[in-house]
């Protein structure tokens, strides 16, 4: 198999923030140092500091010194790096960009592929991309690709109007909205599970599949983010992008080929099947919490932490009941939780098979459900959750869980998602990016939430730090008759 490695320049706008010093040179130095890309590539950094070639390549040493690269390693691949003073609304600055980038395709023969990576604030998407196209900058014989991050809005209004401003300079086509979460190893494994295995295929449907648990779960709170989080929520920065393209994954149909425009077509298919709340409706679907101070653990509530306001309406947990209305989901109930200062990180899906309509056990003993557990982060990797029978002369049984750990293979290394989108871009591969009508489809389903939960003040705080959020997000399940399964496995399953 021919292994293709791409050829171009990757401008980063930006170049001197979190973002880019913690992933971005990373993932980049990575592909470099693994082959997939040739010499034949060259970085720009933009951002307003008065920073030099010399200061940027200093940062870009400093990110990847866990790496430990050798000095004659951190020279070659820093020698690919450049730097630019920028101001996005100065079009002299666009005049330098362009010049630049003649100059760097002569020296690196990257022939004019461009990549314009926006790690910066999205206010500014529109006005760059204007620039970009007016002042020539994306006028080059090799082809120009736009990557931008989430937020992709703060509801479908505003959503759209961004989409409107990138659209006027780059096509559909190329634009990459990236989700770091697709990028992860099984998150895209979900494809393989699902359409490469016979056994489970034949049972992904209503008439096998009792319902499906997605847990996004984080440890820590939202420390210095008050500012930005308090304007977010857990809603918008998690469930209306993270959340809901895992649902995509795990509900749509075999797609013809694993090509990028029948894959999307798929999960645009799910979004569409999406069943609609009306505003009065939200509260028997979904939960809000918001933690509160945890004096055993010393952890600060929300309303303790920077830049957050003393009485913030900002949920930090969200837990939700979704139903698919097509002929394969029809019924079965996709509940989703996620939020921050829980008792573990953790991400990872549950697949809940129906029982069987004979118990032959039910006088001697209990037999649960079948499981299908799809670990995530930080663990990767599969269990499948059966019955078996307890050793002994009765008939007694016991859980019994196989499981496959992807992370825990010998020399295994998989790549960060960031490492396997940048690579995807390079080759013009945007199965795992989001298109616009994923982004529209997910806005206008949320918005009808946020519509809700601005309409009244929730009763926060409502869940103690530490804990897995609040009560009413038991009570959700509850009701249906089920329960969420435990984050900490090995303190449930019998060994």
């Amino acid at each position: 198999m021919t292994v293709t490695k791409p050829k171009s320049i990757v401008v980063i706008f930006g170049a001197t923030g979190d973002l880019a010093s913690r992933k971005l040179f990373p993932s980049i130095y990575n592909l470099y140092k693994k082959g997939s890309l040739t010499e034949s590539f060259a970085v720009v950094g933009v951002a307003r500091r008065p920073w030099t070639n010399e200061i940027l390549r200093e940062n870009v040493a400093k990110s990847i010194e866990k790496y430990k690269p050798t000095e004659a390693e951190l020279d070659d691949f820093c020698k690919h790096f450049f730097y630019l003073p920028f101001d996005v609304t100065d079009k002299s600055s666009y005049q330098e960009l362009k010049n630049m980038l003649s100059s760097l395709d002569n020296e690196f023969d990257t022939e004019g592929n461009r990549i314009f990576y926006m790690a910066m604030a999205p206010e500014f998407f529109g006005t760059i991309a204007e620039n970009l196209k007016n002042e020539g900058v994306t006028d080059t014989n090799g082809w120009t690709r736009l990557v931008i991050e989430k937020p992709f809005g703060h509801d479908y209004d505003s959503a759209k109007k961004l989409n409107n401003d990138i659209r006027a300079a780059f096509q559909e086509h190329e634009i990459y909205r990236i989700d770091h979460y697709l990028g992860k190893e099984m998150v895209q494994n979900i494809e393989v599970i699902r359409f490469a295995n016979a056994l489970f295929e034949p049972l992904w449907n209503n008439r096998y599949i009792s319902n499906i648990q997605i847990t996004s779960s984080e440890e820590l709170g939202v420390e210095d983010r008050g500012g930005y989080y308090d304007k977010a929520g857990a809603l918008r920065d998690m469930v209306q992008n993270h959340i809901l393209q895992m649902v995509a994954l795990l509900a749509m149909e075999p797609p013809i080929r694993l090509e990028t425009d029948e894959v999307r077509s798929e999960k645009i298919k799910v979004l569409r099947a999406l069943r609609p709340l009306h505003v009065d409706e939200v509260d028997s679907y979904f939960v809000r919490g918001q933690y509160a101070q945890s004096e055993g653990l010393d952890m600060k509530g929300y309303r303790e932490e920077t830049n957050v306001p003393e009485e913030s309406n900002t949920e930090t947990y969200v837990a939700g009941k979704i139903y698919i209305d097509n002929f394969r989901w029809a019924g079965v109930p996709f509940y989703i939780r996620t939020g921050k200062r829980m008792a573990e990180k953790s991400t990872k899906i549950v697949i809940q098979f129906k029982e069987l309509p004979l118990n032959l056990y039910k006088d001697v003993t209990d037999v649960e459900p079948n499981l299908l557990i799809i670990h995530i982060q930080p663990d990767e990797g599969i269990s499948f959750v059966l019955n078996g029978k307890k050793a002994g002369p009765h008939g007694l049984t016991r859980r019994v869980k196989l499981d496959y750990c992807n992370n825990c293979l010998d020399g295994m290394n998989t790549p960060e998602a960031y490492e396997r989108l940048l690579h995807d871009c390079m080759l013009g591969d945007a199965t795992n990016f989001t298109h616009w009508d994923e982004v529209a489809l997910s806005w206008k389903y949320v918005d009808t939430i946020s519509k809700a939960w601005s309409e009244k003040t929730a009763q926060f705080p409502n869940y103690e730090a530490g804990k897995m959020g609040p009560k009413a997000a038991n009570e959700l399940l509850e009701k249906d008759g089920y329960h969420w399964w435990p984050i900490l496995d090995n303190n449930y399953y019998s060994v």
